[in-house]
């Protein structure tokens, strides 16, 4: 399902024909509040969630804080499961400690998988333990398409989502949460001598950005949930499957800039929200997109065009002619080699000769 954009200025390119993108993944800008929708395009195909889980995984330990069950300076403990956990992550030595205020912290801001294993084995008791009460709250929440296996979003293929349903899920954190909004707007945080930066580049390039969360895998390219406010009117933008970290930004910003611009009139004129938008008839299943994601752990390979492979050659030609010349300048000092033996002594190198019978 695909909805036309106005666009103005810087970006225009961006936003005049979104139809004409070449493959296109999913992308939601919505009203923060009201949850009104400003644009919506394949809001209903399946995706996997990659690090946007950590969302979710956030919201529990939100309510756990909130119902008492669970305190900001309570400890969470590395165990060996969330040890195993592969980047990004903390790398804390099994039985290390941290509080939770600090855990999820990590959390959001770096995108810690073995503190997310470690937060979800303190409120949910087990990983499978938590990974029920986060498929429990998603049907909660109206997530009808939404299924969870794990905490942080690594590679499986059952773990699927959809535009739509993180656009509720995202919508309910800040709605419900909002003493916990400085936690998705920090740009960095320290842990012990370590200053970690936040993945999400919006919050130190566009105006008014305030959250939320990147994600990546392989399969699902970069994702991101990105929100923004000015003048009082909070927008949300999700946007899947764009092929590098720069995409994901730009198509992000574009959508935020877009609706700053065109709000007004855009709500007046449509009334939809992310509740009452028709369900895509022709959504698609899960698709890995692999193949278009720039990225060399995924197996991208760039090909060198012709004028920087002519600078790697004539870069190693001189590089061969410099040790040429510098082999000739080593036998003109040193002699002509004997066979079985090593560069004569030159004549003309008495200290060279007196320091050998020295010797």
């Amino acid at each position: 399902m695909r909805a036309g954009l106005i666009s103005a200025g810087f970006f225009a390119l961006a936003l005049v024909e979104p139809t004409a993108m070449a493959a296109a993944s999913p992308a939601l800008l919505f009203e923060a509040t009201s949850g009104n929708v400003l644009y919506a395009e394949d809001v209903d195909n399946l995706w996997h969630p990659a690090s946007l889980t950590k969302i979710m995984t956030a919201y529990i330990t939100f309510e756990a804080i909130r119902d008492g069950k669970l305190k900001a300076d309570d400890k969470v403990v590395c165990s060996e499961v969330s040890a195993k956990e592969p980047p990004s992550k903390i790398g804390l030595p099994i039985g290390a400690e941290m509080s939770v205020e600090l855990a999820l912290k990590a959390l959001i801001v770096k995108s810690a998988n073995d503190v997310a294993v470690m937060l979800a084995e303190k409120v949910g008791g087990s990983v499978e333990g938590f990974v029920a009460q986060m498929n429990a709250t998603a049907q909660r929440l109206g997530m009808t398409r939404t299924r969870f296996v794990n905490p942080n979003g690594l590679p499986a293929d059952e773990q699927v989502t959809t535009a739509r349903d993180l656009a509720k899920l995202s919508r309910a954190i800040v709605k419900e949460f909002p003493q916990h909004a400085e936690l998705w707007a920090m740009p960095d945080f320290r842990i012990g001598k370590r200053r970690l930066a936040s993945h999400n580049s919006l919050l130190r390039t566009f105006d008014g950005a305030d959250g939320l969360k990147t994600g990546f895998i392989c399969d699902s390219g970069y994702n991101v949930v990105a929100s923004a406010t000015r003048d009082g009117t909070r927008l949300m933008a999700i946007v899947l499957g764009e092929p590098s970290t720069k995409d994901r930004s730009i198509r992000a910003a574009s959508l935020l800039e877009h609706g700053f611009q065109h709000y007004g009139w855009k709500t007046f004129f449509d009334p939809t929200d992310i509740d009452n938008l028709p369900m895509d008839k022709d959504a698609k299943p899960v698709l890995s997109i692999r193949d278009r994601v720039l990225s060399w752990a995924c197996g991208y390979r760039p090909k060198a065009n012709s004028a920087s492979r002519a600078r790697r050659l004539r870069a190693r030609r001189a590089a061969r002619a410099k040790l040429k010349r510098k082999k000739k300048s080593t036998t003109a000092v040193l002699g002509p080699k004997l066979p079985g033996t090593k560069a004569a002594i030159s004549s003309a190198s008495p200290k060279t000769t007196s320091a050998k019978k020295a010797n």
